[in-house]
């Protein structure tokens, strides 16, 4: 079994698409890491030696940000945005999109389950 930054790679996957099991890594950077060690991209995971091992996870400390650091970054990104009180910031503080899609008819991925509000009944006379 292979684990690397803490993540355990499913051993009956290709190199390139399990090394995608990382946060961070995606397939133009798994290709990247794989030709810098000198791995055939189609080789399985169980295939690999110790030595090839190491030499991913050199490359992978070296040169690339995942797992625990990453995603602190990017959460103290978000924590910025809504700090400075920004329009992507305010986005992310009421949970709706935040590239300029509608609201209207979609986004249910950001905004939850829908809430119902009843109708407000009219007044007899």
């Amino acid at each position: 079994m292979a684990r690397i930054a803490g993540i355990d790679l499913p051993k009956n996957k290709r190199g390139e698409i399990g090394l995608t099991y990382i946060y961070g890594i995606g397939h133009t950077t798994a290709k990247n890491i794989l030709n810098q060690a000198g791995i055939d991209l189609n080789t399985k995971v169980q295939d690999w030696t110790d030595e090839q091992l190491t030499a991913i996870r050199t490359i992978i400390n070296d040169q690339v940000k995942v797992e625990g650091a990453l995603r602190s970054e990017v959460q103290l990104n978000i924590k910025r945005l809504m700090d400075i009180g920004c329009y992507r910031g305010t986005r992310h503080r009421k949970g709706l999109p935040l590239r300029g899609q509608r609201t209207k008819n979609n986004s249910r991925t950001r905004k939850g389950k829908r809430k119902t509000v009843a109708n407000k009944k009219k007044a007899t006379k």
